[in-house]
């Protein structure tokens, strides 16, 4: 059995794709360099990119194991791919625009072998400039649903968001947390044949929300280790569908409290998720009338009107 098996859903990312993967064999040629005992695969499962990833790929990174989609299969869905096909004692959930840091790696598998209660760890993750990048959440309450990444977040209570965002821990520090961040996420793999993989009801977004909260009722503790850093250069893939990003966010929030806190209160925040997309719609209408960034409004309004006309599923 290996070590480490490391999970990579990629779509149409080809030049992240490959710095990630440079980053990873740094690494583990520091493993090597060290004592030569922990082995690690890599997994990518590409989602029927139409760039040069797959050719890149096999011909630059012939180490990797390549699980070439003929359709675009999403997050969820591919990293269970990539999840049945490791192999390893632990499994390492990679966005592939990431970059591992230094001895990330080395730090994370060391302190899951010193702490076997711990299922899942998250580490310190940094934007592309350096800046520290929030990855260590609190479950969500009913009032984070209808505050959090809506119209209403700037008038929150400043104690609302600080717990979500767990802003009393320290960056550096290492901390018992609800959840961490997809973009980087090592589980045991005693977690994955006990809850069982990402709940595929999630396109993507709030997948590891779901991941960490079974896990946490399943009796796993989930950390955050500060000493660990990851650069996450964020969201480039989702960029690319902007529309269908807030479809499948809010899709996943709804998805979330129905499983968690009822479908009343999942239709509930349903409609006024509606409601507000409704409203940002008037407002940038608003906006492109007076003639402030005209192109930008249009394109907002599109990208919104998208989404009401979706209805925002709850299931």
């Amino acid at each position: 059995m290996r070590d480490l098996s490391i999970i990579i859903v990629s779509w149409n990312v080809a030049d992240l794709l490959a710095a990630c993967l440079d980053s990873i064999l740094r690494s583990e040629a520091t493993f090597a360099d060290d004592d030569g005992r922990l082995s690690i695969e890599i997994i990518v499962v590409d989602s029927a990119s139409s760039d040069h990833s797959v050719a890149m790929l096999r011909e630059r990174y012939p180490q990797v194991r390549l699980s070439a989609q003929t359709e675009n299969v999403g997050f969820t869905r591919g990293n269970n791919l990539g999840l049945a096909m490791a192999q390893g004692r632990y499994v390492f959930l990679l966005n592939p625009d990431t970059e591992i840091i230094g001895d990330a790696l080395q730090r994370m598998i060391a302190f899951m072998d010193a702490h076997t209660d711990v299922g899942i760890l998250g580490p310190q993750t940094h934007n592309s400039d350096g800046s520290v990048q929030s990855s260590r959440r609190r479950f969500p309450t009913l009032a984070t649903g209808f505050f959090e990444s809506t119209w209403l977040q700037p008038f929150a209570p400043k104690s609302l968001l600080d717990h979500f965002y767990a802003r009393d821990i320290a960056d550096d520090a290492t901390a018992d947390v609800d959840w961490v961040q997809g973009s980087a996420l090592l589980a045991r793999r005693e977690v994955y044949e006990q809850i069982g993989g990402l709940d595929t009801g999630y396109v993507m977004f709030s997948e590891e929300l779901d991941w960490c909260k079974r896990a946490r009722l399943a009796g796993w503790r989930v950390v955050y280790l500060g000493s660990a850093h990851v650069t996450h250069h964020g969201g480039k893939s989702t960029e690319q569908v902007v529309a269908r990003k807030h479809i499948h966010f809010q899709e996943s929030k709804l998805r979330y409290y129905r499983k968690y806190h009822g479908a009343f209160v999942a239709h509930i925040l349903r409609a006024f998720l509606l409601l507000n997309y409704g409203w940002q719609i008037v407002l940038e209408a608003v906006k492109a009338i007076l003639g402030h960034k005209v192109a930008l409004r249009r394109e907002r309004i599109d990208a919104y009107w998208r989404v009401l006309r979706s209805g925002l599923r709850v299931h």
